[in-house]
């Protein structure tokens, strides 16, 4: 699950949004020096991320995706199931649109600006002021995401292959998200 799913299970609480989108940027015992809903939004992080690793529809989707992406599988497979998500969005959250969804979150981070990691300082500005969690929800603007992932992350990444691979196979992408997020809902309920 990439920053949109992460957020989307944090139940509407904002301290527990933002601990949830810092969770890869805070290692180890690290959680215990923030606030409890900060806290209890980065340990949720870890047990979503556990959850997805070893969820049998998420290991299927990941050894499809393998052939074309190698080791960044998983990767691809977290950036689509966002994709996913955002695409159908009104459906998975009772007709909250996600407009507001994101509009409420980069709110949160705001007002929790202080306790965001430097690297997420680093980088947050751009990410709202460009809505990049609206932006999940269309090819170009998940190209526009696995860009920026393969100027900072790895240039092995490639953008191009990426859209390409979901056009060529949305419906079983599509088949193998909403198997995994029945069972995810029930494990990680949300309002």
């Amino acid at each position: 699950m990439n920053y949109l799913a992460h957020i989307y299970f944090s139940d509407r609480c904002r301290q527990v949004a933002v601990g949830n989108f810092i969770g890869d940027f805070v290692k180890g015992r690290g959680y215990k020096a923030y606030p409890s809903g900060i806290r209890k939004g980065i340990l949720l992080h870890r047990q979503i991320d556990h959850f997805t690793d070893n969820h049998p529809v998420f290991k299927e989707t990941v050894e499809l995706l393998r052939p074309s992406f190698g080791r960044y599988s998983g990767i691809m497979a977290d950036m689509y199931y966002d994709y996913l998500l955002a695409s159908d969005f009104e459906r998975y959250s009772n007709g909250r649109s996600l407009n507001q969804f994101a509009r409420n979150f980069y709110l949160s981070v705001l007002l929790y600006y202080w306790w965001l990691p430097e690297r997420v300082k680093g980088f947050i500005f751009h990410f709202i002021g460009t809505n990049r969690l609206q932006k999940y929800e269309t090819f170009a603007g998940l190209q526009q995401s696995l860009e920026i992932m393969s100027v900072h992350k790895s240039a092995a990444i490639n953008p191009i292959l990426g859209i390409e691979f979901l056009a060529a196979n949305e419906p079983q992408l599509r088949n193998h998200f909403d198997q995994f997020m029945t069972e995810a809902l029930q494990k990680f309920p949300h309002s």
